[in-house]
């Protein structure tokens, strides 16, 4: 699992539409990358939709969510349109980025022994480094301490000696987030 200093692994996953998102394109930027275990699952479901209660904040903060799962394309597409997520889910069908994530581990219910995806959950600097790893997440409350570490790192980011990069304040939102925030599918 990547700590907190490393450079997060790079990977390339497709959404829902069939379009290719490379962790490494959003260099520059915060992104959070967060693993569940199931489309439309009880608490996967809570968690997919704090992210999207709190999607406007995350926008305005330029940042991108990324959630990541083992179901498909057409998983994916059903879930984001259920519950309005607006957000992106990936599908890592060979759970290889999961895995490399260190999110893919031997699980245990009743008895039997499984191997599934864990609930982890990394902020990527704009540096490509992880910034806060949370592991064994609860979905009640977890989007709000992705948010409070975001607005801690931004705002060391930009208190930093040398930093060249420009984060817009807190809340100016840009052309291309503000166009994300009113893109909600239906």
């Amino acid at each position: 699992m990547p700590t907190v200093g490393e450079f997060a692994p790079d990977f390339e996953l497709r959404d829902d539409e069939g379009r290719a998102h490379r962790l490494s394109d959003r260099r520059g930027h915060f992104t959070v990358v967060y693993f569940y275990p199931a489309d439309d699952t009880p608490g996967c479901t809570k968690e997919a939709c704090a992210f999207r209660d709190a999607h406007v904040s995350f926008g305005d903060a330029d940042t991108e969510v990324w959630g990541i799962s083992p179901q498909g394309a057409a998983s994916k597409a059903a879930f984001r349109a259920r519950y309005g997520l607006p957000f992106t889910l990936l599908a890592d069908e060979g759970h290889a980025v999961a895995d490399s994530y260190g999110s893919w581990v031997e699980k245990q219910n009743y008895g039997k022994t499984y191997w599934g995806v864990a609930r982890n959950s990394f902020l990527v600097g704009p540096d490509g480094r992880i910034a806060s790893v949370w592991t064994k997440v609860k979905p009640e409350g977890h989007a709000t301490e992705v948010l409070e570490a975001l607005r801690e790192a931004r705002a060391a980011k930009a208190q930093s000696p040398g930093h060249e990069e420009r984060l817009r304040p807190w809340g100016e939102t840009s052309e291309a987030s503000a166009g994300m925030i009113t893109r909600v599918r239906k």
